[in-house]
């Protein structure tokens, strides 16, 4: 390994002395750039290629040609803020406290992703929606924000980021500072159309961006802030982690006219336009991009996750979302409520047009960047696993069952079965997965001892949770 590298630089050193330009990827060894991108609320269904009728997604349906689809992909929860943790921590919300949305906050003893890193020498990015802790304790400022939050204050560059661009929770897809227009059925009640919506973009302790640099889509203005982030590392020749999680398609969806004219006979009318035109409007910020990382030399050393935060929101008021063949939405572990669109990119390890059925989770992606860069990952439980043997062709199953628990709903997600209650374990239902991806026949009483042995395996994980709750593994 020594003469390998020794010979490398000598290359690299010859290159250089010929007036040759040696591309990032060659001076950034081993370590991977790594890009982490969410939407929010956006359903399995809501991609091209998984078969929407109409939806306009290139870019994301491009990712799946060259990279790795994952058809089981699921997010940790089925509501944006428990999921956003498990990105970051490798764990289950119910170990760290933040249950639902808007509750708890990512605790000072957990271990981030973005701290993990900055020991391995990169440099870390936050662009988007944190939902995982107040930004300020100084004004009034989104769901939870303000003087009275000091419980609740973790912000993200009290989290391992360097470079943030965050807001608390949700905005507008549209100028994301101003209260939409009614048409959105969105706007803020009290608040005339084009005041303060309520929620900042924060880059830094009482450091919040002016109105007038935010205007027009939601989603170019977060990469245009993560663009210089990771051009300016990979001038540096530092390998950088970049978190851009989006806040399309969650409410209040709102799209520019040249969005929404892409969908003119919407059968949701104009709030479908706007809600099917900010997510093309998202999409086309994932190819600007992808076309950033071509320009910069990286994309073929360059990890590029993309997923949900959770499924679509509820079919009774909003239904534009969808689902796909999936039951369940929004708020529900049934699958369509925690099945989403999961894809990576990586052009240097992963072959294109590969995808997988084995079931992943968000908690996956500590462990496996843990396992791509051969670091120490936290003395504590972690409920994802190391996704790099399935990257490299040797997994063609889980083993480890994904634990699920949301208020009064849990399930146990294997291979095969699936175990669901909705009232905390009083009723249970089971369903066959591969046959029955659709959750249509409940197998519970037919298979009594297999929902036996499943909630036996599910109570000692709860159980588990519920040590990691108290602080047992602090």
């Amino acid at each position: 390994m020594a003469m390998t590298r020794h010979f490398g630089l000598l290359l690299l050193l010859a290159l250089l002395c010929r007036g040759v330009p040696a591309r990032a990827d060659d001076r950034t060894g081993d370590r991977p750039n790594i890009i982490l991108c969410m939407a929010d609320d956006h359903g399995w269904g809501d991609t091209g290629y998984n078969g929407h009728p109409f939806l306009k997604t290139p870019h994301l349906d491009r990712m799946a040609q060259d990279g790795m689809t994952f058809n089981r992909w699921y997010a940790a929860a089925p509501v944006c803020s428990p999921t956003r943790g498990s990105c970051l921590t490798g764990r289950h919300p119910q170990r760290y406290g933040v249950y639902f949305a808007n509750s708890g906050c990512l605790r000072d003893k957990e271990v981030c992703l973005a701290e993990l890193l900055k020991e391995q020498g990169y440099t870390t990015g936050h662009f988007g929606k944190w939902h995982l802790g107040t930004l300020t304790t100084e004004v009034k400022d989104a769901n939870r924000g303000g003087p009275g939050s000091e419980a609740i204050y973790s912000p993200p560059w009290e989290n391992g980021f360097d470079v943030c661009f965050s807001t608390e929770s949700k905005v507008p897809t549209y100028d994301p500072l101003r209260n939409p227009p009614a048409a959105s059925r969105e706007r803020k009640r009290g608040v005339p159309d084009g005041g303060f919506y309520g929620t900042r973009y924060w880059t830094g302790p009482g450091e919040s961006v002016p109105d007038e640099e935010l205007r027009g889509d939601d989603s170019k203005l977060i990469m245009d802030r993560a663009i210089p982030f990771l051009t300016s590392a990979v001038e540096k020749q530092q390998p950088f982690l970049a978190v851009i999680w989006f806040h399309a398609p969650h409410t209040p969806v709102v799209a520019d006219e040249a969005h929404r004219s892409l969908y003119p006979d919407h059968p949701h009318g104009l709030y479908g336009q706007h809600y099917h035109g900010c997510i093309t409007a998202m999409d086309e910020q994932i190819g600007r991009l992808r076309t950033v990382l071509d320009d910069l030399g990286v994309a073929g050393n360059t990890m590029l996750w993309y997923c949900a935060d959770n499924g679509p929101e509820s079919s009774a008021t909003k239904g534009a979302g969808s689902a796909g063949p999936f039951r369940g939405r929004k708020r529900s572990l049934y699958e369509g409520g925690v099945r989403v669109p999961g894809l990576l990119v990586w052009p240097d390890r992963v072959k294109g047009g590969q995808s997988t059925d084995v079931p992943c989770v968000t908690s996956d992606y500590l462990p496996t960047i843990g396992d791509v860069l051969d670091i120490a990952l936290p003395d504590r439980p972690l409920d994802g696993i190391s996704l790099l043997p399935l990257i490299e062709g040797k997994m063609t199953e889980r083993g480890q069952p994904i634990g699920f628990w949301s208020r009064s709903q849990r399930s146990l997600v294997g291979d095969r079965y699936k175990l669901y209650s909705s009232n905390d374990g009083q009723t249970w239902e089971l369903y066959d997965l591969v046959r029955d991806p659709g959750e249509t026949t409940n197998l519970a009483e037919a298979h009594p001892e297999r929902v036996a042995q499943m909630r036996a395996v599910l109570d000692k994980w709860i159980a588990s949770c519920e040590a990691s709750d108290r602080g047992d593994d602090y």
